[in-house]
């Protein structure tokens, strides 16, 4: 387990929880340093004044507002700190909402809530449970690195965990990004079904890998051991264009079924989706009976009737 990334408590109405939080997730991504061609020096950053040009050490540097161009107010630490912030040591719990509500484009950076100490085991498992039998999520909020933030808290397991959100008005509007009316044949959307059920799969997202950095660690390991890298045969090779919105779904049903050893005809499966839709549209809806023919049908033995 990493080092707790903040210590505090989740304050829920008059019930307060001991907390520490550790990081939900790690990268594995592979990093690179920058290197001058000519002798493989190392590039490194340094933080220069543009008004003298001279080298500026970390304790040199202070904050300030650019209230317009060259038009700078600073601002202290110790001014920073006096601004009121309620959510300084606590993470607030300020309401509650369905989780289906969350859209999860407002979803950030997740991490663990570990219960600090034998005082917040009890409080830490009633929240928990009370999620858990509500099927609800916690609206809360934080501030961390100096400015409040909106979170949200869900039961993963037997564990409590904090999800960093985006406030409303900084997800921007998609309404100008959707395409305007297009009008689709119903065997387009039947192929495309097909195509959904083909590729589902049963284990969520635990089967996925990350296969470019298993290739960039392969290219790594050949350099390092004084080896020339493989190279795909594929590497670079453009993917064959499909123009028929139509052909390039039964091509994928095709190539899915084949990628499990099955073979079917794409044909086959966008009719047995079109005649299951048109089933499903011709069916007869059910027949109300009127408390008048209620009355008339003959009544129904119990299956409690002794049979002597």
């Amino acid at each position: 387990m990493p080092r707790p990334v903040w210590s505090g408590a989740v304050s829920f109405g008059l019930v307060t929880i001991p907390i520490k939080v550790y990081p939900a997730t790690e990268s594995h991504n592979i990093s690179f340093h920058q290197y001058h061609l000519e002798d493989m020096g190392r590039v490194r950053y340094q933080k220069v004044c543009e008004l003298d040009g001279e080298v500026v050490q970390q304790d040199q540097i202070g904050k300030a507002y650019e209230v317009s161009k060259d038009t700078l107010i600073a601002v202290t630490d110790e001014e920073l700190d006096q601004v009121p912030l309620p959510t300084a040591k606590a993470i607030e719990v300020i309401g509650f909402v369905p989780s289906a509500s969350i859209d999860p484009v407002r979803i950030g950076a997740s991490y663990y809530l570990a219960a600090d100490g034998p005082v917040a085991a009890k409080p830490y498992t009633l929240l928990r449970r009370a999620l858990e039998r509500s099927s609800k999520v916690a609206v809360a909020k934080f501030a961390w690195h100096g400015r409040e933030r909106l979170g949200l808290l869900r039961v993963m397991e037997d564990a409590l965990v904090l999800h960093g959100m985006k406030w409303p008005d900084e997800v921007r509007s998609a309404d100008e990004l959707a395409p305007r009316k297009i009008d689709l044949d119903d065997k387009e959307v039947d192929a495309a079904i097909s195509l959904m059920e083909e590729m589902t799969s049963d284990d969520g997202l635990e089967g996925y890998r990350d296969h470019y950095r298993e290739a960039l660690e392969e290219l790594l390991a050949a350099k390092a051991d004084g080896h020339q890298p493989a190279t795909s045969e594929d590497a670079g090779r453009p993917k064959e264009k499909v123009v028929d919105l139509m052909a390039a779904l039964q091509q994928s049903v095709q190539s899915a079924r084949a990628s499990r050893g099955e073979d079917a005809s794409v044909h086959d499966l966008a009719d047995h989706a079109g005649k299951k839709a048109a089933r499903a549209k011709k069916a007869p809806a059910p027949v109300k009976k009127t408390a008048k023919a209620a009355k008339q049908a003959p009544a129904k033995k119990s299956a409690r009737t002794s049979t002597a």
